[in-house]
């Protein structure tokens, strides 16, 4: 589904008022930041295709696919809050919209899971940060592909401490048992996730 048919489905889902075409135009102008290789257009439409796959598992799609739409809306790799302002802006467009506070404070909680620094709390948000994290049990090539591309966009930073970092990083989502909260991603991404896992960091050792 093109994007702009995407959108406006999503809207309908909402049961809201869809903002005018520029915005989608701007989040989609953010998806295509100079800086960015990884968190680009390529993986909201890969986060859109895992969703698709496992959309009748949400109770409500339309605020899962929301939070996707914007989960990644703000990324620098130099900033540390892109989450947070991600989910932000992710508001601010909710309220214009009408949304309610409890569906407003439901989207930012599924922006926030997608940092990956604390459990999901609700179904919702495991079932987006498995999407999230689908790209860890993809295709060896896709993988490797991806590793380029989270290399690129930390280009600024040392070789040595890049490894350093990437590593605990990768290590961390290997010793988790699972890897996906959902029993639908399991079974298709978590083998294939730990080898992929293996592989880059015996590239990284």
């Amino acid at each position: 589904m093109e994007f702009e048919a995407r959108w406006r489905e999503m809207w309908r889902g909402l049961c809201l008022e869809g903002p005018n075409a520029e915005l989608l135009q701007l989040l989609l102008t953010r998806y295509r930041e100079p800086w960015r290789a990884y968190h680009t257009t390529q993986h909201l439409l890969e986060c859109f295709a895992h969703f698709d796959f496992a959309r009748h598992l949400a109770s409500a799609p339309a605020e899962i696919e929301f939070a996707l739409w914007f989960h990644d809306a703000v990324y620098d790799p130099r900033r540390e809050d892109n989450e947070e302002a991600s989910a932000k802006w992710a508001e601010q467009v909710l309220l214009r919209a009408g949304a309610t506070e409890p569906l407003r404070a439901r989207v930012h909680a599924l922006i926030m899971a997608t940092k990956h620094d604390t459990a999901p709390t609700s179904h919702a948000g495991a079932l987006i940060v498995d999407v999230d994290l689908a790209i860890l049990g993809a295709s060896e090539a896709r993988f490797d592909e991806y590793e380029t591309q989270v290399r690129q966009e930390y280009a600024w930073v040392p070789a040595f401490i890049f490894r350093r970092r990437r590593a605990q990083i990768l290590e961390a989502f290997l010793e988790r048992n699972p890897i996906y909260r959902t029993a639908l991603f399991q079974e298709r991404f978590e083998a294939l996730a730990r080898g992929n896992l293996r592989r880059a960091l015996a590239r990284l050792a």
